[in-house]
């Protein structure tokens, strides 16, 4: 009787917080387009030129007739948070741009329908006042109410865990070389990083406080990750607030040299060590040229010395020398290499935010133009978006060097550290580590090294309450998935997870379904209670979905990747930048509870059905010969031939 009460409140909650509107048909004789979400409501259904068009308090679906494209019926349904601008061409055609470069128009009879329309997706996508008015909080609240599940939607208990499992996985020696402080408990000392925070044994917590006035936003050097085999260390920080004056902090810098006597104190680094092992030396305090980066990639056996040299920590700067310095005009700078004995400080020269930007919109540009074969790798050169990946795969490549082959800690940071950092640490735990290519170890990797540490998802992508600077946005996520993509078509046998789990990815860090990517940091996420009220996106893209399984992937592949980064080996990701390319996606975006513990996680939960196609998935079944249900290779038309020679290796 009491739970019967406990269901009838909950069911009385979602209906009077989040309660269901009927639309507004402008034909008598129309209907809702396609089965709603739960939580989901249609505002409004109208007809277009040639069209059936409608809009609901999460999506905007296009159905066009047969006759538009391919003599086959193509449907578009587009999260209204992807949306990022809207405008009417040529008085008729509305011409929406989404926040992943795709592009959708629908030509309108009348100008008035036109103008409309306009106005009611204007209205509809602009970034919230509240959080509240974002479509995961209703889609939860009925889930919960629909399912009568208490742990929907949640993420696994590998996730929940993860900060202890992984220092326990990587081996950290916790009793003479590091430890855990609690120095940011309740984010007293720093907003936007992780309660707790791994450092070297002997820094106390005084010290801690002291650096932390001296690194921007507070943003201390915490170590993130060890190598299992060299012992040798990854650590991340904001830049250190130097200014024109020349400020310096002895704390500071006995922190940064502190992690790398870590990791010599380190009880299994020493295994690691032997002799005719040598640490590749770059430039001290110069940008990293090609050349430097094409010798530190060859073998280390071309030194002629075989005296072991002492292991500098090796201080990867993500910026320009330049923009570095520029810096200290607004109180930042960089390390200076005379108060920082036995550490290199090396430039990459990567761009800031609105650079990466204005590549993007070329990008986007670029993709809706009709296509010139003469022009198009010209034009695709211009824009600059593959030579920034190949830079960003570089740097990590670089880090990857340093820890696998030298033995050498590294230090990373950009200017504020949320943004180019987590993009080359991330990237370089792909590359070392196998377990963060498997779709558990991904999403640890996406928690810890861009929720955790303050990756600003609210202004980056648009979605935070009053977001509305543009010149906050930027693509820095997709960027980064991009980079994953590249790994994926030169490993294809490295990954767990397929290309449509990355083109999910891509939608949902936008889409604003699920809870996962809202607010700038984990603080504000517990302090909105974001967790208890939404969904994660880990109950989509969870390791018992099949449909995103890489069927060549094997356990036994290459333990470190070296990926070729020069821009003549990369290819634009078509799935997600060009239309009607995307491959075929699973339809159903509904969530499912992970598995209890001791469970088969192969077990399909009972009950579920697809509820509704996506975005990714519905302008691939538009190609002539395929229908929306089937399953689509991987876009690389080479896949088939590398895993042949993988077999033949093997």
């Amino acid at each position: 009787m009491e739970e019967e009460g406990q269901q009838s409140l909950e069911c009385i909650q979602a209906n009077q917080i989040f309660p269901r509107k009927p639309p507004v048909l402008d034909d008598e004789d129309l209907q809702v387009p396609y089965p709603e979400l739960h939580g989901e409501y249609t505002k409004y259904v109208g007809r277009a030129e040639d069209a059936i068009i409608a809009m609901s308090s999460y999506r905007l679906h296009i159905k066009f007739k047969e006759s538009v494209v391919n003599n086959c019926s193509c449907e578009v349904s587009v999260p209204l948070q992807l949306i990022e601008s809207v405008e009417c061409r040529d008085m008729f055609q509305m011409h929406i741009t989404c926040k992943d470069c795709k592009v959708i128009r629908c030509q309108f009879s009348t100008f008035e329908q036109c103008q409309e329309w306009l106005k009611r997706l204007s209205a509809a996508f602009r970034p919230p006042s509240q959080i509240e008015e974002l479509f995961s909080f209703p889609f939860h609240a009925w889930c919960v109410e629909k399912e009568q599940h208490g742990d929907l939607c949640r993420p696994g208990d590998h996730v929940m865990s993860r900060f202890h499992n992984e220092v326990e996985r990587m081996g950290f020696d916790t009793l003479n070389a590091w430890r855990v402080s609690e120095i940011n408990n309740k984010y007293k000392l720093c907003s936007s990083y992780p309660q707790l925070l791994l450092v070297p044994a002997w820094i106390t917590d005084k010290e801690l406080e002291n650096v932390a006035a001296f690194r921007s936003w507070k943003r201390i050097p915490a170590v993130v990750y060890r190598h299992q085999s060299t012992g040798a260390v990854i650590a991340r920080c904001g830049q250190p607030e130097v200014s024109w004056w020349g400020w310096r902090n002895a704390d500071d810098e006995h922190l940064v040299q502190s992690i790398a006597r870590a990791c010599a104190v380190d009880s299994s680094s020493c295994k690691g060590v032997s002799n005719g092992s040598f640490s590749h030396e770059y430039t001290n305090g110069a940008d990293l040229s090609d050349v430097d980066f094409d010798s530190s990639m060859t073998n280390s056996s071309e030194v002629e010395t075989l005296a072991i040299q002492p292991r500098k920590l090796l201080i990867l700067d993500a910026r320009s020398y330049a923009a570095a310095v520029a810096n200290r005009a607004k109180g930042g700078g960089c390390e200076c290499p005379e108060y920082y004995p036995n550490c290199e400080v090396v430039f990459m020269g990567m761009a800031n935010i609105h650079s990466i930007r204005k590549s993007f919109q070329s990008l986007r540009f670029l993709c809706t133009q009709m296509p010139d074969p003469a022009n198009w790798l010209s034009a695709l050169e211009s824009t600059k978006w593959l030579q920034h990946l190949s830079l960003l795969l570089k740097a990590s490549l670089l880090v990857v060097n340093a820890v696998n082959r030298d033995h050498r800690p590294v230090l990373v940071h950009c200017s504020d550290g949320w943004d180019r950092t987590p993009q080359i640490v991330a990237l370089a735990k792909v590359l070392l580590d196998p377990y963060y290519r498997t779709i558990e170890g991904f999403q640890v990797l996406v928690e810890t090294e861009w929720l955790d540490f303050g990756h600003k998802f609210a202004d980056r992508c648009g979605h935070g309450e009053n977001a509305e600077d543009l010149n906050e946005r930027c693509p820095v996520f997709l960027q980064w998935l991009d980079c994953v993509h590249q790994l994926q078509r030169q490993f294809p046998c490295s990954f767990e997870f397929n290309e449509a789990f990355l083109v999910k990815l891509v939608q949902h860090t936008y889409s604003c379904l699920f809870g996962t990517f809202l607010c700038n940091s984990r603080k504000e996420r517990e302090d909105r209670h974001i967790q208890e009220r939404t969904c994660s996106v880990w109950s989509l893209l969870r390791a018992a979905n099949r449909s995103f399984k890489n069927m060549l992937y094997s356990s036994h592949s290459e333990t470190v990747l070296h990926p070729v980064c020069h821009v003549r080996n990369l290819l634009l990701w078509t799935a997600v930048y060009l239309p009607s390319s995307s491959p075929t996606t699973p339809s159903d975006d509904s969530c499912a509870p992970y598995p209890a513990p001791g469970a088969n996680p192969e077990d399909q939960p009972l009950g579920r059905r697809p509820k509704t196609r996506s975005f990714d998935n519905l302008p691939s079944a538009c190609e002539v010969g395929n229908p929306l249900t089937s399953n689509r290779r991987s876009s690389d038309p080479s896949l088939n031939e590398k895993w042949q020679d993988h077999r033949r290796f093997l």
